[in-house]
């Protein structure tokens, strides 16, 4: 795409937008020009720094336009824009995206999610409400929803890279895995093959979520190393040994 052709009259108009900036910034606030760039045929945008405390690094933006075969440049849009290093708020985050692990508390709540792609009906629907509500307890064990495959592939990478995954320091010092330890409980489901709880009250992981890799310093089948007892000589006492006693 061919770039716009420079245009004269817009370029040349500095104080026309400047002016435009001054109308709507605070007294003082626009600072030295700093460019000008063309955003079309006959649009170009002129740019100011902002001597605002409060906007560091940012820049007024003035946006003039030229109608054809006219010699006075018209203002069309004047911002306050950010540039590069300019001091910016955070990201907004829904209210409803910003719960974190470890949030929720004794008292609290969290909102119920219809439409949650982590889980999935607990049953299949017949359509005849009998029929359905005895479904929903006998193969849904009383939840009406359960973990789809994208809750359980999201739980599985959460475990797998968390403190208690096979990448953790305690694993990779541990002297053996949790799949040769006899307090290892393996998880029911698609889940077994790969995650289990462990049930070793001396283990930092106890009653928490390990990977089959994982392991600790608890292992069932391990042993400190046993050095052999030191030999200490018995004392021996020299009867032809001279005693000095001295005058105090």
């Amino acid at each position: 795409m061919a770039a716009p052709r420079s245009d004269a009259v817009l370029t040349s108009a500095v104080e026309v937008a400047r002016l435009a900036a001054e109308e709507i910034a605070e007294p003082g606030t626009v600072g030295d020009h700093v460019g000008v760039a063309m955003e079309g045929d006959r649009v170009a945008t002129h740019s100011f720094a902002c001597t605002a405390r409060a906007y560091p690094g940012w820049r007024w933006a003035v946006t003039l336009a030229r109608p054809p075969r006219a010699r006075k440049a018209t203002v069309s849009e004047v911002h306050l824009l950010p540039g590069e290093g300019a001091l910016l708020s955070p990201e907004w985050v829904p209210y409803a995206e910003r719960l974190a692990p470890g949030d929720v508390g004794p008292q609290d709540r969290t909102p119920y999610v219809e439409e949650d792609p982590r889980l999935e009906p607990g049953w299949e629907a017949t359509g005849e409400e009998d029929v359905d509500q005895a479904a929903l307890w006998e193969l849904g064990l009383g939840r009406p929803r359960v973990l789809s495959a994208e809750g359980r592939e999201a739980a599985a990478t959460r475990w797998w890279e968390g403190e208690h995954g096979p990448s953790s320091e305690t694993a990779r010092k541990a002297p053996a895995p949790c799949s040769t330890c006899g307090y290892f409980v393996p998880m029911a489901g698609a889940l077994r093959s790969v995650f289990g709880v462990c049930a070793n009250e001396w283990s930092p992981a106890d009653g928490s979520v390990v990977t089959l890799g994982f392991g600790c310093g608890a292992h069932s089948e391990v042993d400190v190393e046993r050095r052999p007892p030191e030999r200490i000589d018995p004392p021996v006492l020299d009867d032809a040994a001279e005693i000095e006693f001295v005058e105090r």
